[in-house]
Order: structure tokens, then sequence, then C-alpha cells
């Protein structure tokens, strides 16, 4: 692609690999209730100052900008933990009434849901995403160092209740800790009529503890839930650009997916852009540059300047993670500070 065709193009967020972003992940906060040992210390980290997180009307402003101006077509609200953020549905409320309107998601650790899945759904939000990672309450605990397990499971049945669907379950596998409970997720997950989507750890760890020999596989998911269930792929003509491969259950209609964003990455179809809590265009989750949209804000500049900004970031991204390279280089943030 020529650099005129940037220069001359429709204001889409497209990048030099013919790839188009159709999806904004917006962190609203990089505070979390928990202190999950594959994401953060257990004191917790310096959290951003209040005056540098955008406020509810700049995240308005900018999730506008990127629906009407820049081809975004679904909008997931993510953290730290989303909950947390005090304008949360009023947030959710205004996109919804957005023209055009975006489909809206929310990524969540569960534990507030059971009191606001109801208001959320009443203000437009369409589904969420909810992270559990084992049934058993004592790893719980030794996971997130909180002893909040039964909240995530009455947070879970809320959204469901509430039509939050379908209500897909994120689950991390840890060595030593869980990785032995694919099979018992999966059959809790089609009983309660939940999408289990199991996650690779990924290096985005506070602690910068991350290794790759360490970590359970898509691979070695896949052979402990066949233990059990007999899984057909649903095919790469389905899953389109989602991050997760998928497969039936027993036939179906259950799915179960596997994203593998370490050993089998899919950065060719990727089609996200994100925006950090502080106001930040991020490319990738594994980007090491940002692009600063609040400063425009508030030095006044106009929509249509603010689209530029973020057009000409979208144009410089890179062609994968580069998790296979040798001297990749971990991202200073952690996974709740960049939404995850």
């Amino acid at each position: 692609m020529e650099k005129s065709a940037y220069r001359e193009g429709p204001l889409v967020l497209i990048d030099t690999y013919g790839r188009v972003a159709t999806d904004l992940r917006v962190s609203l906060t990089d505070r979390c209730n928990l202190r999950c040992t594959y994401c953060m210390p257990e004191e917790g980290l310096q959290w951003l100052a209040k005056p540098d997180l955008l406020t509810d009307d700049e995240i308005v402003r900018l999730i506008d900008i990127a629906v009407s101006s820049l081809g975004i077509e679904e909008v997931r609200f993510t953290g730290g933990e989303p909950l947390l953020r005090p304008g949360l549905v009023g947030i959710v409320e205004r996109v919804a009434a957005l023209e055009p309107r975006p489909q809206m998601s929310l990524t969540t650790n569960g534990i507030g849901l059971r009191r606001t899945a109801d208001a959320l759904k009443a203000a437009g939000l369409d589904r969420v995403n909810v992270s559990l990672d084992t049934l058993r309450p004592d790893v719980f605990k030794t996971l997130t160092r909180r002893d909040r397990h039964q909240d995530v499971l009455d947070g879970l049945y809320a959204a469901r209740e509430a039509g939050l669907t379908p209500v897909k379950v994120n689950s991390v596998l840890m060595p030593g800790l869980n990785d032995d409970e694919a099979p018992d997720l999966l059959a809790w997950a089609v009983e309660h009529d939940y999408e289990l989507r199991f996650i690779e750890q990924m290096p985005l760890d506070a602690q910068h503890g991350w290794k790759r020999d360490g970590m359970i596989t898509a691979g070695d998911i896949l052979a402990s839930l066949r233990t059990r269930f007999e899984l057909t792929p649903e095919g790469e003509e389905k899953r389109g650009s989602a991050p997760a491969e998928r497969w039936l259950v027993d036939g179906g209609p259950h799915r179960v997916g596997v994203i593998a964003s370490v050993t089998r990455p899919f950065c060719s179809a990727c089609d996200r852009t994100r925006l950090t809590a502080d106001g930040q265009v991020r490319t990738c989750l594994f980007a090491t540059e940002e692009t600063d949209l609040r400063a425009a804000l508030r030095s006044g500049a106009d929509d249509e300047e603010i689209a530029r900004i973020w057009k000409l970031a979208m144009w410089g991204k890179k062609a994968g993670a580069g998790l296979d390279d040798p001297t990749f280089v971990q991202p200073d943030r952690p996974m709740s500070a960049i939404g995850g």
C-alpha cells in the first residue's frame, strides 16, 4: 500500500499490512480488587493519579470519534477492573445512544456483577466476559490472593439472568495450581450454559516473571480436554478475526475456545485498537510505544485532528507481537493497566 493511500484514503483505522481495526478495547481504570499472580504483585501497583485518568466525558467523546469517524463497530470495556469505575453505567448508556450504535461488552473479574448486571443491561450493555480460573475456592484464593470465589459465581449467575449473553468465561491455567482443572471447568461451563475460553498465560505480569517454558500451552489444554470430551474444530471460516479457536463439545451446541496468543499467534487477522485509562492509543497488548490522545483532547484539538492522530498511530502498527523473537521486550505496563 502506498503512503498516499494513507493520506487520501477514508477515515478508517488501517495499517500498512491492510488490517482494519473495527474493535476498540477501552480500559476504564488501572485499579483492580484482585491480585492475580499472573498480573500484579500482592502489594498492588502504583496506580494512576486521578487527573491522569480520562474523564467520563473524554471517554465518551473518544468512543464517539471512533465509531462515527473511524469505523469502530465493537467496544469492549476493560480495566483493571471496569466495575470499579464509578461512572460505568452512565458511560455505557451514553455510548449506547451513539450513531451508529456499537456492540458493547465488558471484561470483568465478576466480583461486582451481582449488584450491577441489571443496571448494565438496562443501560445497553450487550454481554460480558468474566475471568474465573478455578472451581476450587482454595485455589482461587491462592491465585488471586483474595477470598471472593463465591462472589464471582454469583456475578456469573446474575449476568446470565440479566441477559448479558452469551456469558463467556476466561480461564488461565497455571502450572501446579489449576493445570488439572480444564475438563472440570468445561463440564461446569456446559452445565451452566457459559462459553468457556482458555487463554495462554501471556508476558504481561508486572513482576516480569513469565517464562515460556513453564506455561500451559494450547496443546496441553486440548489434550487434557480430550480425555473427557470429543472436540470438533469449528473452522477458520467461522473464526474470522476472533482471537479464540473454537471447538464444538461432544457435537454441540456448546463450544469451547482457546486463545493461543503465544503458541499460535493470530496477529495477521487482528482487528483491535486499544485505549488506556490515561488516554493512550496502543496498537497491540505487547506494544512498547503509545500515542497520546489525552494531550490532544486537553489542548483543544477538534474531532478531526484527534481522528487524524489515531489513524496515524494505527498506520504504524507492527506485523505481530514478536513473542517468538529472542529479542522480545516485555511492555512496561502490566495487563491491569492496558486492558487485557
